[in-house]
């Protein structure tokens, strides 16, 4: 088992610090979801683990050592930074030949790595001619080429179409299963709470969370029930006049802040009023995650003023 460990890691440029004292570690068998606004330190944290970056202080190590430290280093980690970074005028298969002889891997692990990723049919073209999603299955190629325990994957799911990422949903999931430390910067929220089991979030360079995907959400959520009665007016006078805030929610349901199903089904009972449905509403990651890092975003737009609603 191999993980990736950072201990007080800091990074400045020309004084301004990019990763600021970032201790946390990133362990296998699960797919850790790596989180934060623009400029918060994400892609220089995982330069620094790769050894492309050298940090001001602290240290980045995977399985106890700099990475990069042994003569084969795609066989340890495999890494996606930058779809765009593989040269034009190389065919597909060309392009992984040349990483496979760097790194005394096999020949057959590159055919093996283009039926993974659906290049098979595309390996003889020139890489020029490729669409943003077959750049982005080619550079995840190279990340698996080596067979690492260890995969860092940047915007993974960037420029797939529908089919392709759910392809990488179950990749993701798949290769956790085997044991391996997958992290995987997005800031696509609805995708990481589908494939991640454990989160870490920065903000200006500083961790803010390191929890798993239950936790976390848990953590930032709120008690929150919609309720639609066949009795609406009176239903909501009752939910006021037991001290709840209530507010329209639309196609004829009310939104009860700061109360349980079970509490607003009581109240619905003893007064006698009809429910016609009755759920909690869980926070999403997106929601959690916006109201941890409201005020660590450095490039926020105003909001935009709500619409006001009539009750």
């Amino acid at each position: 088992m191999t993980s990736i460990e950072l201990t007080d890691l800091t990074k400045e440029y020309g004084g301004t610090r990019a990763v600021d004292g970032l201790t946390c570690g990133i362990e296998p068998g699960r797919v850790t979801g790596f989180l934060g606004p623009n400029g918060a330190g994400k892609s220089t944290t995982m330069r620094l683990v790769l050894g492309l970056d050298r940090p001001t202080s602290g240290t980045a190590t995977v399985g106890g050592r700099p990475y990069g430290t042994g003569p084969e280093p795609l066989r340890t980690v495999g890494a996606l930074l930058d779809a765009q970074a593989a040269h034009g005028s190389r065919t597909a298969h060309d392009h992984l030949r040349f990483l496979a002889v760097s790194n005394r891997i096999p020949a057959r692990r590159v055919d093996a790595v283009l039926e993974q990723t659906g290049l098979a049919s595309v390996s003889r073209r020139r890489i020029r001619t490729f669409s943003l999603g077959m750049r982005q299955r080619l550079g995840i190629a190279a990340a698996l080429l080596g067979d690492p325990p260890v995969l860092l994957l940047d915007e993974p799911a960037n420029g797939l179409d529908p089919e392709g990422i759910v392809w990488i949903r179950e990749l993701l999931r798949a290769l956790a299963r085997e044991g391996r430390t997958v992290l995987v910067s997005s800031h696509l929220m609805n995708e990481t709470a589908a494939f991640a089991d454990h989160l870490v979030i920065l903000g200006r360079g500083r961790l803010l969370a390191d929890a798993s995907l239950e936790d976390f959400i848990e953590r930032h959520s709120r008690a929150r029930v919609h309720v639609r009665s066949g009795d609406p007016v009176r239903l909501r006078t009752a939910l006021l006049a037991g001290g709840h805030t209530v507010e329209a929610g639309g196609e004829g349901r009310w939104v009860v802040e700061g109360a349980t199903a079970g509490q607003v089904g009581a109240l619905a009972a003893r007064e006698g009023i009809p429910i016609h449905e009755l759920g909690d509403e869980r926070t999403s990651l997106e929601q959690a995650y916006l109201a941890l890092t409201a005020k660590e975003a450095q490039f926020a737009t105003p909001a935009s003023p709500a619409a006001p609603q009539e009750v």
